[in-house]
């Protein structure tokens, strides 16, 4: 099985002193709190970069690969952005049931060709593990853009930086996480990167059968995390610093019926913000049903679409840190 080559010395600079060049990003488990701190640096100075003079040429020559096994739009159109911001160019494969996949072809034999011709992979795929599966089969780097029901460290790290930007703080907050808790692969990273923190609360409020699964709960217990368990959000509401809404996904169901049963079982609209802080914010990994009204998006703690901007800075930072350039 291939091993990832080692870093080579390029003109500019000695990529051996990069401490993520040519490393995976499978799993928010990988990260300590000093890993985020750097990476939430390197996001901000893209932030400031993109601000000045929008597009520069530190990964002119570098190509990435999008391998989406699944519908996407804004986590592709991100990384594709990023890469382009970057100065780099892009394979675009967002129609995976048309390729030679579609011919039977394996997910190894598949990264193993696009390494042929790109210097890093982003994949989605709806089989959890098939990430790190590639990666085992990749010489270039692997960078997980969701795998099933699994985790999405990617919209961990934007989520993150998000409250980085937005609160000025990573500590001492209180965080309810709203919704599908339970299939949300989104909660279950980012869950887990904020027990890199300390004075954290997390609140789960879902209908029964939307609980956050129990081996995320048990993992967070396991680093004296506080979490508290709710089917309202009027008890947690008044003191949540970070409310994070999710969709709940009609994809995930088997059955119609149960998600039928549930699919609006919140609505965060202003009037039930009334009872929420001034200082607070409202995210959404997005896209959005039903789950928050339209008739919020004016108020100031709606952050959701300025994290949607923040996930462009922390992309950037990525290929740039694994292509050895940050």
């Amino acid at each position: 099985m291939p091993t990832k080559p080692k870093s080579p010395l390029l003109p500019f600079g000695d990529q051996q002193t990069a401490p993520w060049y040519g490393k995976d990003i499978l799993s928010v488990k990988q990260f300590s709190r000093s890993d985020l701190e750097y990476i939430i640096d390197v996001a901000h100075e893209m932030r400031i970069m993109v601000e000045r003079i929008g597009t520069f040429d530190l990964l002119k020559g570098k190509i990435l690969a999008n391998l989406f096994y699944e519908p996407s739009t804004r986590t592709s159109s991100s990384f594709m952005a990023a890469m382009n911001r970057l100065g780099g160019a892009v394979i675009p494969i967002n129609e995976v049931r048309y390729s030679s996949v579609a011919k039977g072809e394996s997910l190894p034999d598949t990264v193993r060709t696009l390494e042929c011709y790109a210097d890093v992979i982003v994949l989605r795929h709806p089989e959890v593990g098939a990430a790190a599966m590639a990666a085992k089969y990749c010489r270039k780097p692997i960078i997980n853009a969701g795998d099933g029901v699994g985790e999405h460290p990617t919209q961990a790290l934007l989520d993150t930086f998000t409250i980085s930007e937005e609160l000025g703080r990573l500590d001492d907050l209180n965080i309810t996480m709203l919704g599908d808790l339970k299939y949300g692969r989104t909660v279950h990273s980012l869950a887990r990167m904020l027990t890199l923190f300390k004075g954290i609360t997390l609140n789960y409020v879902s209908p029964e059968i939307l609980r956050m699964p129990k081996d995320v709960m048990d993992e967070v217990a396991e680093r004296g995390i506080p979490q508290t368990e709710h089917t309202t959000l009027k008890k947690v509401l008044p003191k949540t610093d970070v409310l994070y809404v999710t969709r709940v996904q009609k994809e995930r169901f088997d059955d119609p019926v149960e998600y039928e049963s549930v699919k609006s079982a919140y609505t965060i609209t202003p009037q039930t913000m009334k009872a929420a802080k001034k200082r607070m914010i409202v995210m959404h990994p997005l896209p959005r049903v039903s789950e928050i009204s339209l008739d919020f998006d004016d108020d100031s703690r709606a952050a959701y679409f300025r994290q949607m901007e923040y996930g462009l800075y922390v992309r950037m930072a990525l290929l740039a840190m694994v292509l050895g350039k940050a």
